[in-house]
């Protein structure tokens, strides 16, 4: 109780904007979450092949990759909250649509311009956090966040699954029907989130100075700490992060379909299962602040990552539920545990004129990763089956994790950043 009276109180230290964002934040991605577990789903009970799954989650992601950077310009220049309040309501609208499409090319369509559109609010939101805080504070803001976006994924990944259980068995509907207003239910949810999104309050950020790079103290002209320095920087940030994209968009849209398809589990135990994982994530991310208190943010990170290698490995080539399940789950917390320690070490060695684009460069690069790998996993599991096809799949994604790991700790790790 004292641990949760602790965090309660520094979301309570944060101010109005933070904690209206968080809000409406929290509510949206409950809607995400429920269309992240049940539209997979919902195409298969359409009688579609997996292949379609592949090309809305590619066409998803590659338009978010398309967006990011000219949404990220656009964020830096006229400001975070009408790209937040107007990426959010074009979003919604497509969601809407999503849940009453039956036929390939419209759900594809609109997969897409569902991609394009939340590029504004996943671009923004990051550096609209940091100019509403200090320094000192982000690591743990980041953390908070975090953990209450994935708190909202377990509540929309859940009773996503649930609901459309619940209906075809109580109110005797087709599974088709039952999935579909399930996913209504979830775009009704992230209207509610729109609300705290039209209360907030644009904020002019004093310009601070980026972190030093550079360990050995030298001077950097002001020219290049505005423009080389920041571009390096993100380059650097975005490769790394490119290689977590390509290993994530192997395995991580699919694991519905995998603990379906390999394990033949139901909609309830996939929702539970998924909430669970994101459940552990959050509690995770809380621990995050403390480790990297200890141990340097950058170290923190790469430690996360190593950690969830041998889980990941594990859900690969295990033929148990249960197993798959603990691997997954263990998986999932340690893996996503370090994602605000690296948002905030990004917001900390780039210059606020470049916070925007730094942001958008990494998660455009980790949505090609998802819009390049999705035909690749499902063409593995075509042609190898429900086993071999997903244990290729994870083992690639654990050497992806590797080689991400160690090219940050030689980019980041060995060089002196505020903080470490």
């Amino acid at each position: 109780m004292k641990w949760f009276t602790d965090w309660g109180r520094k979301f309570s230290s944060f101010n109005r904007n933070v904690k209206l964002f968080i809000i409406g934040n929290a509510l949206i991605q409950i809607g995400m979450g429920v269309f992240m577990v049940m539209y997979n789903l919902y195409i298969r009970e359409l009688g579609m092949p997996e292949t379609v799954s592949g090309k809305v989650i590619s066409m998803t992601a590659m338009a978010s990759a398309i967006m990011l950077v000219p949404a990220g310009f656009l964020s830096d220049k006229f400001g975070r909250k009408w790209m937040i309040v107007g990426g959010a309501v074009l979003t919604v609208t497509t969601l809407f649509y999503r849940g009453i499409a039956v036929a390939e090319t419209p759900i594809i369509t609109a997969a897409f311009l569902t991609g394009l559109f939340m590029a504004f609010v996943q671009v923004s939101g990051i550096p609209f956090l940091a100019e509403n805080s200090s320094p000192a504070e982000r690591v743990t803001l980041f953390s908070v966040n975090f953990a209450v976006v994935t708190i909202a994924n377990v509540a929309g990944s859940f009773f996503g699954g649930v609901i459309a259980d619940v209906l075809e068995t109580v109110m005797k509907i087709s599974t088709t029907e039952a999935i579909r207003y399930s996913l209504l239910c979830g775009a009704a949810i992230f209207t509610a989130g729109l609300l705290p999104f039209f209360k907030l309050q644009e904020k002019n950020a004093k310009e601070e100075k980026a972190a030093p790079l550079l360990s050995d103290g030298g001077k950097i002209d002001q020219l290049e700490d505005r423009l080389k320095r920041n571009l390096i920087v993100i380059f650097h940030f975005s490769f790394a992060n490119l290689l977590i994209g390509f290993g994530s968009g192997l395995v991580v849209p699919y694991l519905n379909l995998y603990f379906a398809n390999r394990f033949d589990a139901t909609n309830s135990y996939i929702g539970f299962v998924l909430s669970m994982g994101s459940a552990m994530t959050a509690v995770a991310a809380m621990i995050g602040p403390a480790l990297s208190k200890k141990i340097g943010k950058v170290r923190a990170l790469i430690l996360f990552q190593m950690l969830s290698i041998p889980f990941l490995l594990l859900t690969a080539y295990t033929t148990s539920l249960m197993l798959a399940s603990l691997g997954f789950l263990l998986r999932q917390a340690l893996m996503n545990a370090g994602n605000p320690i690296q948002s905030a070490v990004a917001m900390e060695v780039v210059s606020d004129k470049y916070k925007g684009l730094a942001n958008s460069m990494n998660q455009m690069v980790f949505n090609l990763g998802w819009a390049t790998m999705g035909p690749i996993a499902t063409g593995l599991v075509v042609a190898q089956g429900a086993y071999w096809g997903y244990a290729f799949a994870f083992t690639i994604t654990a050497g992806l994790y590797i080689v991400s790991s160690i090219y940050y700790y030689f980019i980041f790790g060995r060089r002196k950043l505020s903080g470490e």
